[in-house]
């Protein structure tokens, strides 16, 4: 039987923290000020931990925080249904865009250095992988989907020769194994991730017009079944944020909390490289004002650099049939500081569905002795959301239409293709340019200067036009070559480290 506790109806928006669970000795709450210190839900399958993710993902968003939600089962859409008033604004996204706008980014704003991570290239396959991304600024060759970055591959296998004596030896057999990883990581799904309307990190951010921050909620069923495409997909967030974000300091509470449900799926299958970078970015982030919660059946599911990182529990019942259980519950009772009033390591097993051992970090930054409560019910519905539902909640969004329709506009495939075509007919290069056809210098530039002025001059409406975010991807992409190399130079410092 749940032994979830019941608030009453109108629950007040704590100053300081959110609260979370009823223990013996009254509110168990987390403080709003430490929320960046990242956090850890954990719990046998059936045990409560969904509904407790839900319960702090929703009231970290009535307290003003920006909430990203990975949901992998679907169960969590509910929290888009507030039980009783008016809840945060609630915005769902899907890689694949069947469930939520769609989220991508261009194979240009990714850089040359993630791709590497990626695909787990070796130090010499790097080398050809900076030289396409230098010779596409160069040639004004714009690399937005993956079709841009094979057409260019190939442009280079063919004249490796000449390209060689202005780049660097460009080996045929380091391009032939980046087009192989390329393919597998295709197979795999990768290919939707990248292409325009690229996603504003920006965007995530915005409050709603009633000043109460968004609660964002990833639609990842389909996704969890590419697992190399949604470790890619977080960490492409994750470097994002910390690249967009300025450095913040002590704050009274996170500028965004990143929740990530069967965190398991992410370090499992993910190439070893791949799960190094992740856990370097999460370690970074946190000084930007970024917390990120991870929920998965035990706490060794995590990699343990990951769970050192973690300050705040939440331990759900956990099973000791084999003797590997047995010694899972032993390690989830000694990242716990005592409480003399009973022995964590026999609770841990003895819980009910909706009872956690709960430790979050004081105001101080010490973690507090492990208390045992019962998890307040979320504000919103349980369970999954109908499909009218979900669809009225997307007409709705501050970003319907903006993202929703990919862009295929003329980039490196494109210009290489037509230039094969000219040279096997033999006719004229057409000499004119159009204002998305950049030249050898980045061009068009003052056709999107032009563009910006209007967009800028326009309104402040929240709802952005799919024009004015072609705009910004297109200054993004068409910036001078410094700028981009000092975009790609923090995100490859990030990947370094």
């Amino acid at each position: 039987m749940s032994v979830f506790d019941t608030p009453s109806s109108v629950e007040p928006v704590l100053a300081k923290g959110v609260s979370i669970a009823k223990g013996s000795q009254g509110d168990i709450s987390l403080p709003l000020k430490m929320a960046n210190r990242h956090g850890l839900i954990a719990g046998a399958t059936g045990t409560g931990k969904t509904v407790t993710l839900q319960r702090v993902a929703e009231q970290m968003a009535r307290a003003g925080v920006t909430v990203f939600c990975v949901d992998i089962k679907g169960d969590l859409s509910g929290i888009a249904a507030p039980k009783e008033g008016a809840g945060p604004q609630v915005v769902f996204w899907d890689v694949f865009g069947k469930r939520g706008h769609p989220i991508r980014t261009t194979v240009s704003e990714f850089g040359p250095m993630l791709f590497s991570r990626l695909l787990d290239l070796s130090e010499a396959q790097t080398g050809v992988l900076q030289i396409v991304f230098r010779l596409s600024d160069d040639q004004g060759l714009l690399l937005l989907d993956l079709n841009d970055l094979k057409a260019v591959l190939a442009h280079i296998a063919e004249n490796a020769s000449e390209i060689s004596q202005t780049y660097g030896l460009v080996s045929p057999s380091s391009v032939a194994a980046i087009q192989r990883a390329l393919l597998a990581f295709e197979n795999e799904g990768g290919a939707i991730f990248f292409g325009e309307p690229a996603l504003q990190v920006e965007d995530l951010l915005s409050a709603s017009d009633s000043k109460a921050a968004h609660l964002h909620v990833l639609a990842a069923d389909e996704l969890a079944n590419h697992p190399r495409l949604y470790a890619t997909v977080m960490l492409w967030l994750l470097a994002e944020l910390y690249e967009d974000l300025p450095e913040a300091g002590d704050l009274p509470k996170p500028k965004l909390a990143l929740f990530v449900d069967e965190a398991h799926m992410l370090f499992n299958d993910a190439p070893s490289v791949l799960v190094e970078k992740i856990e370097q970015v999460i370690r970074l982030i946190r000084s930007k004002g970024v917390g990120v919660y991870f929920i998965t059946q035990n706490p060794v599911d995590l990699p343990e650099t990951v769970l050192g990182q973690l300050g705040h529990r939440i331990q759900h019942a956990l099973r000791a049939f084999t003797p590997k259980d047995q010694k899972a519950v032993r390690v989830a009772a000694q990242t716990f500081r005592p409480n003399p009033a009973f022995d964590t390591q026999e609770t841990i097993t003895q819980m009910g569905v909706g009872e956690a051992l709960i430790s979050f970090l004081d105001e101080k930054g010490a973690p507090g002795i492990v208390q045992r409560g019962k998890v307040h019910l979320p504000q919103s519905q349980i369970g999954k959301l109908s499909d009218a539902a979900r669809a009225a909640i997307l007409a709705a969004s501050p970003y319907a239409g903006v993202y929703d329709q990919p862009v295929d506009r003329e980039s490196a495939y494109e210009r290489l293709a037509s230039k094969i075509r000219r040279t096997s007919t033999g006719s004229v290069p057409h000499t004119g340019q159009t204002t998305t056809q950049p030249s050898s210098s980045g061009g068009g530039v003052g056709d999107v200067l032009s563009t910006v002025g209007k967009v800028l001059s326009g309104g402040k409406s929240r709802r952005q036009g799919l024009g004015e975010t072609l705009v910004k991807s297109v200054v993004r992409q068409i910036g001078t070559q410094v700028g981009r190399e000092i975009i790609r130079g923090v995100l490859g410092s990030i990947s370094r480290r």
